[in-house]
């Protein structure tokens, strides 16, 4: 079945069931609708995979046991209305099915800013994975600007927001420390 041929409003878990069928594209689920994701370039991808690299090295170091994702899984939001595919997220939970596309219990989640998708980055994605109560930071990389915008849960759950330039980010809880070296050469 084609995007264009799919039914119109369609539940989570027949999203999930049509996506496993697609043999390319990524996809997201927003109120029943099928929304295909754009393309990305080299420079996205690069920076993608200096953070989720990054995110890997400090669960490492850290000794943290959690299950770092790139792109391909998904954030299941908005009471299961929506489903978001960022371009990694950590889960402290562990993965019991290997076949699962659901990340269980994200506890971070990372995008990386295109002109395409800032508005949704910056805007509804916020508030979705936010509203999550297992998500504890999010970071969005804004790679024109060698910037990561830093929001995580503060005293009773209320949102901080930090401007991240420099070399590291402590990221609590966990408890890990990132090293945003590559990350930063990545967007340069």
């Amino acid at each position: 079945m084609s995007l264009a041929e799919h039914k119109p409003h369609m539940s989570y878990d027949e999203f999930l069931a049509w996506s496993l069928r697609q043999e390319r594209g990524r996809y997201e689920f927003v109120d029943g609708e099928i929304i295909e994701m754009p393309s990305e370039g080299a420079r996205h991808n690069l920076v993608k995979h200096a953070l989720v690299r990054a995110i890997e090295d400090a669960v490492e170091a850290a000794g943290f046991a959690a299950t770092v994702f790139t792109d391909g899984m998904q954030i299941r939001t908005e009471g299961g209305r929506r489903g978001r595919e960022p371009d990694g997220s950590v889960s402290s939970a562990p993965v019991t099915d290997p076949n699962a596309l659901v990340v269980p219990d994200p506890l971070i989640v990372v995008e990386v800013v295109s002109p395409s998708s800032e508005r949704d980055d910056t805007g509804d994605k916020l508030d979705e994975y936010m509203e999550l109560p297992t998500v504890q930071h999010y970071l969005i990389v804004r790679p024109d600007k060698q910037l990561i915008v830093h929001h995580s849960r503060g005293e009773g759950g209320a949102l901080q927001t930090m401007l991240v330039t420099g070399p590291t980010l402590r990221l609590d809880p966990p408890g890990i420390t990132l090293d945003l070296t590559r990350v930063h050469k990545a967007c340069g």
